[in-house]
């Protein structure tokens, strides 16, 4: 197996963090560049409504300086020591904006948390790692929190 690149896309939840790890230790093991990717979910595309040009540019500017904060205190010792990380905050749709980068950029494999959500949160928000891995352009690693994995019964 080739692996040249990874993308780990965050949205800075528990699933992500735990995701972190395996995301790094690939990118060592097989001195992969990693991208660190966060996505700010474009509020026009999910409500289909029009959002004043300069409240929404004044909104995702703020929202954009905060990811990349964020990005840097948040994977700062677990990405220590590598050399080739870049960290990404791109605007749109979570899933379609982590495929297309996957797509645009060669991506060999994702890295990515999934948080086990059910029920009407899980109606309302849908799956971003699921629609990920239903239509990546290359493998999925799928990381669960430890809370969320199943029990072996007896």
């Amino acid at each position: 197996m080739k692996v040249e690149t990874i993308v780990f896309p965050t949205d800075f939840s528990e699933g992500s963090f735990h995701a972190l790890p395996y995301a790094v230790d690939l990118s060592k093991h097989y001195n992969a560049k990693l991208y660190v990717l966060h996505v700010i979910y474009d509020f026009s595309k999910a409500t289909y409504s029009h959002i004043p040009h300069i409240s929404a540019d004044s909104l995702y500017k703020e929202m954009s300086d905060w990811a990349k904060e964020e990005i840097e205190s948040c994977c700062v010792e677990e990405i220590r020591g590598l050399t080739n990380v870049d960290k990404v905050v791109l605007k749109g749709v979570p899933y379609e904006e982590i495929l297309k980068f996957a797509s645009e950029k060669k991506i060999d494999i994702i890295v990515m948390g999934t948080y086990g959500r059910v029920g009407f949160e899980r109606f309302i928000f849908g799956s971003t790692a699921e629609r990920v891995v239903r239509r990546a352009p290359c493998p999925v690693m799928t990381v669960r929190v430890p809370e969320h994995r199943e029990k072996p019964k007896g």
